[in-house]
């Protein structure tokens, strides 16, 4: 048998899943954001520089070309700027190339400029009164640089929460799995034979439902244990009167001095031997019967499976000469197992055959009241005293005074067959035939 992965290790596995996904995307949200924060506060201070240098020194000879301004920062060869006037370059940082900064045909605005040894990000502003035309520009790796240390400073922290939160996991889902774990050694600690219920007090809301389901089946196989002890008892019990009476005829024929008492005595062993198998057979029945919990179903005319068990049964009713009617005028469909319902249907008949007295009547009745389909079966004998139709079902009971064989396993037979096929079992005295009267009811 192949074993899965444990509960706690799926759980585990899915929330660090789930924890590194949504770190992931804290971190890619974080990315994404921080640039574009970034992008627009250093894009604000180029167009503020910008506007400085449209407004300084007013008063200032722009006809004499002032000096490079000097680098004063290591950080400044980033940045970088030009002033031109009428198309001469009257003012410039140190690193600004001699040629105009920005794109010729763009005056105002930003633009990505490609210049020798780097990539620069350039802010262009004029002013029409001055014919003043100013270019401020940075370079994009230094952008670059600003956002890898900021993300620096943000991942740290991430990083190091992601196994923080990891280990808080691993320590909740273990701590959360616990009462699980419990149950689980204090079912493996249990003797075979205990089936009392497991206790429920103080057990959390989402084990209560595996618990319940637990203790009902629990429940149901201290049902079948009891059942299959008495059911074992009885059938010993009920064995060993046939048995019995098998030995007696047999040591009457082994002790017999003429023919006639040899063989009356051997008829009674025939006699003993096909109710010891009968019985055997009726177990055996009975047994699969319980044993199976859902046999294939389909649809089943059931007029057809009962003809066919009343064409089995004739020879047993014409040899005490009884009348063996059926009245089944139409089609009679119902959904059930048709080698179960031929069991029920025979059980019924073979039983009023063999209980109902020389020259009876024996009827079955087919007929479709609204959706439900009545299997009736009548006969007419003496009929059974109230207080024998009460234990009338019981396994191994049968009415004292009748001279049939049987062993009263017949009835617990048709019972377990129309609960299998969610049937209604109504006995009452027959109105047609004045004896016993069977009803089975299919929905």
């Amino acid at each position: 048998m192949s074993r899965g992965p444990s509960l706690q290790v799926r759980l585990l596995g899915l929330m660090f899943g789930v924890l590194a996904a949504l770190w992931a995307a804290t971190l890619a949200l974080t990315l994404s954001d921080t640039r574009h924060e970034l992008d627009e506060l250093l894009d604000a201070h180029l167009a503020q520089s910008a506007s400085l240098l449209l407004v300084q020194d007013a008063d200032a000879d722009e006809d004499v070309a002032a000096p490079d301004a000097p680098i004063l920062h290591r950080y400044a060869p980033r940045v970088a700027f030009q002033v031109w006037r009428d198309g001469r370059l009257v003012l410039r940082s140190a690193n600004a190339p001699a040629l105009p900064f920005g794109p010729a045909a763009r005056r105002d605005g930003f633009a990505f400029v490609d210049a020798p040894g780097a990539r620069w990000r350039v802010f262009a502003a004029y002013d029409p009164a001055r014919r003043r035309q100013v270019y401020v520009g940075e370079r994009l790796d230094a952008r670059g640089e600003i956002l890898a240390a900021v993300l620096r400073g943000v991942s740290w922290p991430l990083a190091l929460a992601l196994p923080v939160l990891g280990l808080a996991t691993w320590w909740t889902v273990r701590r959360g799995l616990a009462p699980l774990r419990r149950m689980g050694r204090t079912l493996a600690a249990r003797r075979p034979d205990a089936l009392d219920p497991v206790a429920l007090d103080g057990m959390s809301a989402e084990m209560l439902p595996l618990a319940a389901s637990l203790n009902g089946l629990l429940g149901r196989i201290a049902d079948l244990l009891a059942n299959e002890r008495r059911f074992t008892a009885d059938a010993a019990h009920e064995l060993r009167t046939p048995v019995a009476a098998i030995r007696m005829q047999a040591q009457v024929a082994q002790a017999a001095t003429d023919d006639a008492t040899r063989a009356h005595a051997l008829d009674g062993l025939l006699a003993g031997c096909d109710r010891a198998a009968r019985l055997i057979d009726q177990l055996l029945t009975l047994a699969r019967v319980e044993s199976a919990q859902a046999p294939e179903m389909a649809g089943v005319e059931l007029g057809g499976v009962t003809r066919g068990v009343m064409a089995e049964l004739a020879p047993a009713a014409l040899a005490k000469a009884q009348r063996l009617e059926l009245d089944a005028q139409g089609t009679y469909v119902v959904r059930g197992n048709a080698l179960l319902l031929a069991v029920l249907v025979r059980n019924l008949v073979d039983n009023a055959v063999r209980y109902a007295p020389p020259g009876a009547a024996i009827g079955v009745y087919l007929q479709r009241e609204g959706d439900e389909v009545v299997l009736d079966v009548e006969d007419g004998g003496a009929g059974l005293a109230d207080a024998d139709l009460a234990r009338l079902g019981e396994r191994f009971y049968r009415v004292a005074g009748n001279g049939a064989t049987g062993s009263g396993l017949g009835w617990s037979i048709v019972r377990r067959i129309a609960a299998v096929h969610g049937a209604r079992v109504a006995v009452r005295r027959s109105q047609r035939l004045g004896g016993l009267a069977v009803t089975v009811t299919f929905g």
